[in-house]
């Protein structure tokens, strides 16, 4: 073991003790039983819906609780780091309301980026060289490949441990003159288990767990010709929750075999242990089985897939805290969105992410707001995804509004084809001047095959005679006069009893109209769809046709 001298020459010379860093970190001042939270992305890609989730849990505990909800930015793995990342984490938590209190810029217990907290993890680290805790390690790659391809030929458990961590206890002759000779080293936690042991830990949503000790002398600080040094992530996040003061580490339950080192490495540095809850994973369902939601497979993993859609904010947290406890699904929305989330009530199998619920749950909640409210909420999404749709909005508000109205003001069943704002251009686009394409070809494939030359004779008599009824089977009755002139049967019936004495039926009679009015076979209440647009307007996409 090296002497405390020679362990202090391999750092700063004014680099603080860890009582330097206990004092400006000190402990919480908060209510009994308060948790600090911390969600903890790596700025290695687009972050995905799970850190949504995550966080969502993490800051509602918080919360709930009385105590704080921090994000903290695990980026010491800078040559993976993706440009943006940080930024887009910042987007995606203020898009969906679950901003932390504390994240870098704001908080007394930063920075809140690893990357700049360096000095801090030296300190630790000459901690436990200086107990012997842990020590210098100059094994070459190509010697732990060979360590690991040996290890396999012997079918043992792969890893630095035991006679295989040829470093542990090498002499420090060895080791003055490796570093005399200025080769590279990482320096190596000593854990003190050995093979066959056993550790016990309660996870806050699993219960009582029990798992193989870590035997192994796991890399806690990375090699020394590293332009600036960094740890490894399992001791980045002991000394970063110890001095934080988060006392709950709520994350996915692919670290639960990571417990038993973290265990170890909280006990060696003198910490107080946090307590653990390891959720379930989001899951995808793929044929008759289920596989976890991956960011390579699935648009849908990544945050920017809703936020592009334009699914309400409101909506996607309330279907997450539905995933997280199922009774919140059964509760209304603002309801479900105040009550607590309660971690033992989460369950051990991953929760399936079903995007036709999600789009039910969206499509129900905008189907209870006004136009006004829809209209702002598309003006806003559209700013960033749609430009040119903020225009039309703009200059066609009043339209915008006599639109949303259709079917849904006035009816004990309201419209619901508005599950997410992108779903507002093809679904209303139709109404606006600007946005919609006359239908002035009378051989359109969306007119049903019907005959051109009829087509247009249909549309000038319809428009020639045409009246702004207030009453809607007034309306309808110029359609139903109109193609009984025209020889089309007075029912699908009578038009299936003999097709070939007749154009078509009422039905393709009201189409042709309907194709002129809104450019689809399938639309609102086509009488709703004319009082909307008004007479100007129907006259001009009616003669389109009878023009051509």
């Amino acid at each position: 073991m090296l002497d405390r001298a020679a362990v202090d020459a391999l750092f700063p010379s004014d680099l603080p003790d860890p009582e330097h860093w206990e004092q400006q970190y000190p402990q919480r001042q908060l209510p009994e039983g308060a948790k600090v939270t911390r969600l903890g992305p790596s700025p290695t890609g687009f972050i995905h819906i799970g850190g949504i989730y995550a966080g969502m849990i993490d800051r509602d505990v918080a919360h709930h609780s009385g105590g704080v909800y921090l994000l903290r930015v695990e980026d010491t793995d800078r040559s993976r780091e993706v440009e943006g990342a940080v930024e887009q984490f910042d987007r995606a938590f203020d898009h969906f309301g679950i901003h932390p209190d504390e994240a870098d810029g704001r908080g007394a217990y930063g920075p809140y980026l690893q990357s700049q907290r360096a000095e801090i993890y030296w300190s630790y680290v000459r901690e436990l060289m200086r107990d012997g805790k842990a020590y210098p390690c100059f094994a070459t790659k190509d010697e732990l490949d060979d360590i690991t391809a040996r290890q396999r030929a012997a079918k043992l458990p792969t890893g630095y441990y035991g006679r295989w961590a040829t470093w542990r206890e090498a002499s420090d002759e060895d080791v003055a003159a490796r570093l005399a000779a200025g080769e590279p080293y990482v320096v190596r936690f000593r854990s003190p288990a050995v093979p066959g042991e056993r550790v016990k830990f309660t996870d806050a949503i699993r219960g009582e767990l029990e798992h193989d000790a870590n035997v192994n002398d796991t890399v806690i600080l990375k090699s020394s010709d590293q332009d600036l040094r960094l740890p490894t992530y399992h001791f980045a996040h002991a000394v970063d929750d110890h001095l934080m003061r988060v006392n709950l580490v709520i994350r996915g339950d692919e670290w639960i075999s990571s417990v038993p080192l973290h265990l170890q490495l909280f006990a060696a540095l003198g910490f107080e242990q946090v307590e653990y809850a390891h959720i379930a994973p989001l899951m995808k369902q793929e044929g008759k089985s289920r596989r976890k939601l991956s960011k390579r497979k699935d648009p849908e993993a990544a945050v920017d897939f809703y936020v592009q859609a334009g699914y309400p904010a409101d909506a996607v947290r309330y279907y997450l805290r539905g995933l997280a406890n199922g009774r919140l699904a059964e509760l209304p929305l603002e309801q479900a969105l105040a009550e607590p989330i309660v971690l033992s009530e989460c369950g051990v199998a991953g929760p399936l992410v079903d995007l036709v619920k999600l789009a039910d749950i969206s499509a129900n909640l905008i189907a209870t707001l006004s136009g006004e409210d829809i209209v702002t909420a598309v003006s806003a999404w559209a700013a960033v995804h749609d430009p040119e749709l903020v225009g039309v909005l703009d200059t066609e508000r009043a339209m915008a509004l006599r639109a949303l109205d259709v079917e849904r003001v006035g009816v004990d069943n309201p419209r619901k084809d508005l599950r997410m704002w992108s779903d507002f251009r093809p679904a209303y686009g139709f109404f606006f001047t600007s946005v919609f394409a006359l239908v002035d070809d009378p051989a359109d494939e969306r007119l049903g095959g019907l005959d051109p030359k009829l087509v247009s004779v249909f549309a000038a008599d319809f428009a020639e005679g045409y009246q702004e009824f207030a009453d809607q089977q007034e309306w309808f009755g110029q359609i139903r006069d109109l193609a009984a002139r025209h020889g089309f049967a007075p029912n699908a019936k009578e038009f299936k009893k003999n097709p070939d004495a007749f154009p078509g039926s009422i039905r393709e009679a009201s189409q042709l109209i309907r194709v002129a009015l809104t450019g689809s076979t399938q639309s609102p209440d086509l009488y709703a769809v004319a009082r909307a647009l008004g007479t100007d307007e129907v006259l001009r996409r009616v003669r389109a046709l009878a023009q051509a």
